[in-house]
C-alpha cells in the first residue's frame, strides 16, 4: 500500500476516535488535563489535513490508484458525517441544517456512482471545493466555540449557513451539468463504447 492510501485509511481510523472524544462525558471535560474540545478540534483538523495531503502526494508521486479513488470520497463522507452528527448531539448545530448538508452529499455521491458505472468521470466543481473548505471551517469553529469561546460559536453558525447555501448551489450545479448522465440514451451509448473497446482488445 502506498503512502497516499495509507493516509486515507488513517483518516478513516480517526473517525471513531473523533466521535468518542466529542461525545464522551469526561470528568471535568478534560482528557489528560486538556479540554476535550481542543483535542476534538485537533483530531478533526489532522484528519482534514490528510484529505489534502493524500491527494497532493498521489499526484506528485504519480500514485493515483483505483483503491485510492474509491477510498478517498468514502473517508471524506465518514469524517464529515461523524463530525456533523456529533455537533447535533452536542446541540452545536441545528439538525435540519445538517440534514440538508448530508442529503446533498449522498445525492451527489449517487450521481457520481451512476456516472462511474457508465464510465463517465464527474470532477469536483469549484463550488464543491468551496463547500468542502467552508465545512471544515464551520466544524472547527463550532467545536472550539463550545461554552468558553462564544465568538467562535457565532462565527461557526455563520459558516454553517455558508455551507448550507454552498451545498444547495453545488448540488444544483452538479445536477444541471450532469443530468444527461441519467439518460438511458447515454447509458446505451456508454455500453456500446465499452463493448466496442473490449472487442478491439480481444481481436488483437
Amino acid at each position: 500500500m502506498n503512502l497516499p492510501n495509507a493516509l486515507t485509511l488513517g483518516r478513516i481510523f480517526l473517525v471513531p476516535l473523533l466521535v468518542v472524544v466529542l461525545l464522551t462525558n469526561f470528568e471535568g471535560r478534560l482528557i489528560f488535563g486538556v479540554r476535550k474540545e481542543l483535542i476534538g478540534a485537533a483530531i478533526f483538523g489532522l484528519a482534514s489535513l490528510t484529505d489534502w495531503l493524500d491527494g497532493f502526494l498521489a499526484r506528485r508521486r504519480q500514485q493515483i490508484t483505483t483503491l485510492g479513488q474509491m477510498l478517498d470520497p468514502i473517508a471524506d463522507k465518514l469524517l464529515t458525517t461523524a463530525a456533523f452528527v456529533s455537533l447535533v448531539q452536542m446541540d452545536l448545530a441545528p439538525a435540519w441544517m445538517v440534514a440538508v448538508i448530508l442529503g446533498r452529499e449522498f445525492a451527489v455521491t449517487g450521481l457520481r456512482s451512476v456516472a462511474y458505472a457508465r464510465q463517465i468521470a464527474i470532477p469536483a466543481s469549484s463550488l464543491g471545493k468551496f463547500k468542502m473548505v467552508s465545512q471544515v471551517v464551520a466544524i472547527l469553529l463550532l467545536i472550539l466555540g463550545r461554552e468558553h469561546l462564544q465568538g467562535f460559536f457565532i462565527l461557526g453558525r455563520i459558516a454553517l449557513w455558508v455551507v448550507v447555501v454552498a451545498a444547495l448551489a453545488s448540488a444544483f450545479d452538479y445536477y444541471r451539468r450532469y443530468s444527461h448522465v441519467l439518460s438511458p440514451k447515454v447509458a446505451d451509448f456508454a455500453t456500446a463504447q465499452r463493448l466496442s473497446a473490449q472487442k478491439k482488445v480481444s481481436s488483437r
